[in-house]
């Protein structure tokens, strides 16, 4: 873990010595300034996590000081440092923000104390942030399908992957679920508790996704107005996923690279190196070997971020998948959840090859019911290009619902109201499908 970094912000050079100095012995990342403008211009190049501040200094005071940190993106937790006289203007100050006060002289180790608490604060408000960009940027449900014995298996796989802080390939055609496999493995990982991050390299352009990874300093190109923290920055100590690496720009690459192998890298226009501590999912539809022989893919970046891979299986290979997603998908919206899929349409879409995969799924469950005008989807309901022969279908979900009970009665130890409650049917229901396939009691 990082050091907590703390800018000491005082007029009084013995006072800003004395802090300086027993902070340093207590492993706090500490820095100082004489004054509020010295403060701002530290702040301006470099962050803090907290800031300790003088209210009575000449030139800029305290208050004026608090206002323009109060501007400043991830701006840091300010603790004011004042005197008795001075407590109106320290209540003043924590209406503007500051995270708390403490009078002169300070106590080093409460001071100590709400440094910690004060970090937390702001630990805690970037997550809030991230999360509330995470929710934004997210369109679909993220919840895990896995009863086919293709997905199950390559979440298995992601499981065990989890448990080792390796660099994980994702393999597979676009839409299949590459993200929710990488989202899986964070969420089993160690890391858990920290953040997962997820960049798309193809869909951000090329002149920008540089700034986006890394972040960039105040003036370093038209436009960047502020200091602002990139993407390697916000998943620190946790996950970072990067979305269709394959397509990654060839300059961006070497500058990964030496991310992955140092933890270090600069801001643009930056002359303060930062440093990470980051596990890195990626994923792709590519062939990257291909991309490698053409030159557009960096082979030792590649050997990097491939130390394990799997495979997620497009959705034609894991049909038994399809009648829970399509359950998944009306249940996501309360205006839906009332109305049922005709056993020919379940059929249609079992039988349906996919080219899209999950997404293309959940595009035309979600347009069914929209456009379905009773509580039932009808085969008149069905898009066009997924009429089926109705015979075929049938026969293809048939099969499909047999290998997915017969499964389920063997993960419950052939128990068959254990069966009959996994599979959400009444045991009745059960027997007479068993006997149907002719499984003996």
């Amino acid at each position: 873990m990082q050091k907590i970094k703390v800018l000491i912000v005082e007029d009084e050079q013995n006072v800003r010595e004395v802090l300086a100095s027993e902070l340093s012995a207590d492993g706090f990342d500490v820095a100082a300034a004489d004054s509020g403008d010295a403060a701002l211009q530290h702040l301006d190049r470099r962050d803090a996590d907290v800031v300790l501040l003088d209210l009575n200094m000449p030139g800029m005071n305290g208050i004026d000081v608090l206002k323009r940190i109060g501007t400043l993106e991830a701006a840091p937790e300010v603790i004011v440092l004042t005197a008795n006289a001075d407590l109106s203007t320290a209540v003043a100050a924590m209406k503007l923000g500051a995270y708390d006060y403490q009078l002169k002289p300070a106590d080093l180790e409460d001071l100590t104390v709400l440094i910690g608490k004060a970090h937390e604060k702001r630990q805690l408000r970037s997550e809030n942030v991230r999360l509330k960009t995470q929710i934004r940027r997210e369109s679909e449900n993220r919840s895990l399908v896995a009863a086919s014995p293709a997905m199950a298996a390559c979440m298995d796989a992601a499981r065990k992957a989890a448990q080792s802080d390796f660099a994980v390939l994702i393999g597979g055609e676009s839409g299949a679920g590459k993200e929710v496999v990488a989202r899986f493995i964070h969420r089993e990982s160690p890391r858990a508790e920290h953040p997962f991050v997820t960049i798309n390299c193809g869909a951000i352009p090329e002149t920008m996704i540089e700034s986006e990874l890394f972040g960039h300093e105040k003036g370093a190109f038209t436009g960047a107005v502020a200091r602002k923290q990139g993407l390697l920055e916000l998943a620190n100590d946790g996950t970072l996923f990067l979305d269709e690496i394959g397509d990654m720009p060839l300059a961006l690459q070497v500058r990964l690279l030496r991310v992955l192998e140092t933890g270090r890298f600069f801001r643009l226009g930056g002359t303060r190196e930062n440093q990470v501590d980051i596990r890195i999912l990626s994923a792709t539809n590519k062939n990257l070997a291909g991309e490698i022989e053409g030159g557009r893919f960096r082979s030792d970046l590649y050997y990097r971020i491939s130390a394990l891979t799997l495979r997620v299986p497009p959705l034609r290979d894991r049909r038994e998948d399809i009648p829970l997603f399509i359950d998944q998908i009306r249940g996501e919206s309360p205006a839906y959840r009332h109305k049922e899929f005709s056993p020919e349409v379940v059929a249609a879409l079992v039988a349906y090859g996919w080219p899209g995969n999950v997404r293309e799924l959940r595009n035309v469950v979600q347009r069914m019911l929209v456009l379905s005008r009773g509580n039932v989807v009808l085969p008149a309901d069905l898009p066009e290009d997924l009429a089926q022969r109705p015979g075929e279908a049938a026969a293809r979900l048939e099969d499909v619902e047999r290998e997915h009970i017969l499964r389920t009665l063997s993960q419950t130890g052939g128990h068959r109201e254990r069966a009959a409650a996994a599979l959400g049917i009444n045991p009745r229901t059960l027997r007479r499908k068993l006997q149907e396939y002719g499984v003996d009691e």
